[in-house]
């Protein structure tokens, strides 16, 4: 039987709040992250609003010369990656140092350089262009960046499956945990893309909510689309027994993961959710778990007309009858969607639900679709106990990522 893998540290910089404290503080009353777009001038886009990072302060982490050298995704990935590793308390040395890994993904990476870069080089020349600039542009830039800043030297990587990318790296974590190849692991993702070209490409897809208020409406029969965020979320993951020898404050269990694909689309889902549910049994299958253990689902719940009647299908599909009897809710409703870092944070926010007995609500609900009709805890979050909660995260090209968060026992 393969050793449990434990969570024991946290951190995340998101729209609600720039540790994990401030964000459960936020999530549980219902704050919405959205507002107006700062980081550009939206006066030329349909699109006015997103779920930006807010008060950030970054002085006593990077000094400004290193700052300048990093993209926002790594700026924000450092700052989780650090919270994180504090509070997980873990130390690392030269005589553990090559069996700390780190998975820190993104679906896009360094957007806001690249957009830079280029309209530098267009007006400026191409000597202009920033020595800095590839490192910054890298995906996998905030992985080895975890390594560079700790001193970690195991495997560092970043999985690019859409918006699928977080859960994903810590599906790639677990599976390298249980392989035996390493002890710890950063594991998480990070992501910038409230940019002008991000914000425009979305919207021309038609996948973007134009409203300025009372937005996303995630399983709303309203909804209009999702809004963009940006954020950080990383957990420290390591075997149960590294854990224990080191009298680690354990969280929780990441007692499963799994991934498929829908082989349909580039970017809708598949219209009956079939990756999505086949993900959901075989993540509760790999966590040793019954499909009626499960208490909560921190849906993927974007807010588009077609993401959430799939998952909702996704979800009836796996649990049959039983998915009327769970609590699902998408965060989304309050941090936008965060692309390749969004999963990341909602499992954070599973690992709080089992350990506080509270499930985080879906704001901005107030017109049920007769087509959506579970339960997604509407509006005000809900005490209820939790021992077994899922995380789902659908990303285009039909990538689909299920994570099972555990109570540790």
């Amino acid at each position: 039987m393969a050793e449990k893998i434990v969570i024991t540290g946290m951190g995340t910089v998101n729209p609600l709040g720039n540790t994990v404290a401030e964000t459960w503080e936020k999530a549980v009353k219902g704050v919405s992250g959205v507002g107006p777009i700062t980081l550009f001038d939206p006066s030329d886009n349909l699109v006015k609003i997103a779920a930006e990072v807010k008060n950030l302060d970054t002085s006593s982490l990077l000094e400004p010369r290193e700052l300048r050298r990093r993209d926002r995704f790594e700026v924000l990935g450092a700052v989780a990656v650090a919270e994180a590793l504090k509070d997980s308390g873990l130390e690392i040395r030269d005589n553990n140092a090559a069996r700390v890994g780190s998975v820190v993904s993104a679906a896009i990476g360094g957007l806001t350089s690249m957009e830079e870069g280029i309209v530098t080089v267009h007006e400026e020349g191409t000597r202009r262009a920033s020595p800095f600039l590839i490192p910054m542009m890298m995906p996998n830039g905030a992985a080895g960046l975890a390594q560079i800043d700790h001193g970690g030297k195991g495997p560092a990587l970043s999985v690019a499956s859409a918006c699928a990318s977080g859960q994903d790296g810590i599906g790639v974590a677990w599976m390298m945990l249980r392989a035996g190849m390493i002890d710890a692991a950063f594991a998480g993702g990070a992501e910038a893309t409230v940019t002008k070209i991000g914000v425009s490409a979305f919207d021309r897809m038609q996948a973007m909510s134009r409203r300025t208020s009372g937005t996303p409406r995630p399983f709303d029969k309203e909804r209009d689309g999702f809004v963009i965020g940006e954020g950080a979320a990383v957990l420290i993951l390591e075997t149960e027994s590294h854990a224990k020898a080191r009298g680690a404050n354990i969280l929780a269990e990441l007692a499963g993961y799994a991934a498929s694909a829908d082989a349909f689309h580039i970017t809708a889902p598949h219209e009956e959710g079939a990756g999505g549910s086949q993900a959901i049994r075989d993540a509760v299958k790999n966590a040793g778990l019954n499909l009626e253990d499960v208490d909560y689902v921190n849906a993927h719940g974007t807010g588009t007309p077609l993401n959430d009647l799939s998952e909702t299908r996704a979800v009836k599909a796996a649990f049959g009858e039983g998915a009327y009897d769970l609590a699902i809710s998408s965060t989304k409703s309050m941090t936008g969607h965060m692309m390749g870092a969004t999963g990341a944070l909602e499992t954070i926010l599973c690992v709080l639900a089992i350990r506080n007995g509270v499930i985080p609500p879906t704001i901005n609900y107030s017109e049920p679709d007769p087509e959506l009709d579970l339960d997604y805890v509407p509006n005000k979050a809900r005490e209820q106990k939790v021992d077994v909660a899922i995380s789902n995260a659908f990303g285009f090209g039909g990538h689909n990522a299920v994570l099972v968060v555990k109570r540790y026992e």
